[in-house]
């Protein structure tokens, strides 16, 4: 048997990156999945974002592994959108054990300077939209019966200040105040409810031309590559890594959503190559 056989898992931000990979994981360990994504830009947003096809890719892989998958083009931003994507996963797959509100998006200016749009984008999609995940799930854990498994992605940057990133954090902060408010709110219906604590992962929310400009403005842009930035990366970790990969979170919601953690919550569950130390 598979650590989540038989249940049911609702990713946001799921055509791509870490979404795909929890997703995946998920799938792998028995769950069958309900999947949304923008597969949309915003322009606030300074690296070409996911598209419909990603979202697609997601079905296929998750449907090699003979899951079954209801993927739905969703803006996390939009409560009814959410809804109705929720809904209709629940009303195909039959129930709702799992959560991971992963959907999120990253730019940077300081707070002096930032364009009023820019932070309302950021606090939109990284913090209500967590709310919004967790607010159409909830019915339908409780619903069941059975408990059940809510992990918010929040960041390193949900756990100390960071220059040029304040709206970011401040959304990754806000992360951390829903997750420990939801897992009291739901402690008396078995559901358990956690945060998980990135440092950066290799995955294209990082791996981008204006994120490297970010972390090397002295070099020129030919020489910005993912080869030379690692050593800039790696120097936030104590672990000599530069990033760690999707795949490496994935475990981390596996586990809070498996029944090993069955008692586990209200936790912010780094995975940080010690940058946190």
């Amino acid at each position: 048997m598979g650590r989540v056989e038989g249940k049911v898992a609702f990713v946001t931000g799921a055509a791509r990156g870490q979404g795909r990979s929890h997703a995946l994981r998920l799938a792998q360990e028995g769950a069958d999945i309900i999947a949304i994504d923008l597969t949309g830009q915003i322009d606030s947003v300074p690296y070409a974002m996911s598209q419909p096809s990603d979202l697609e890719e997601t079905v296929r892989q998750i449907e090699a592994l003979d899951r079954r998958i209801v993927a739905t083009k969703a803006d996390v931003r939009d409560f009814d959108q959410v809804k109705a994507a929720v809904d209709d996963g629940v009303a195909q797959l039959g129930r709702l054990d799992i959560v991971s509100a992963n959907a999120g998006i990253f730019s940077f200016g300081s707070l002096a300077d930032l364009e009023e749009q820019v932070f309302r984008d950021m606090i939109d999609v990284n913090l209500t939209g967590v709310w919004h995940a967790a607010k159409a799930a909830i019915p339908h854990i409780r619903a069941g019966g059975r408990g059940g498994s809510i992990v918010l992605t929040s960041s390193t940057a949900g756990l100390e200040g960071m220059e040029n990133i304040g709206h970011y954090v401040a959304a990754k902060h806000g992360v951390v105040g829903l997750m420990r408010t939801l897992a009291i709110e739901l402690a008396p219906d078995m559901i358990r409810v956690n945060s998980v604590h990135p440092t950066s992962v290799n995955t294209d929310m990082i791996q981008n031309s204006a994120t490297y400009a970010l972390f090397a403005p002295d070099l020129p842009e030919a020489e910005r590559t993912k080869e030379t930035l690692g050593a800039r990366f790696g120097a936030l970790n104590k672990l000599p890594i530069p990033w760690v990969e999707p795949v490496d979170i994935s475990n981390a919601v596996l586990w809070l959503a498996s029944d090993e953690a069955r008692y586990v919550t209200g936790v912010t569950l780094p995975v940080d190559a010690g940058e946190q130390l």
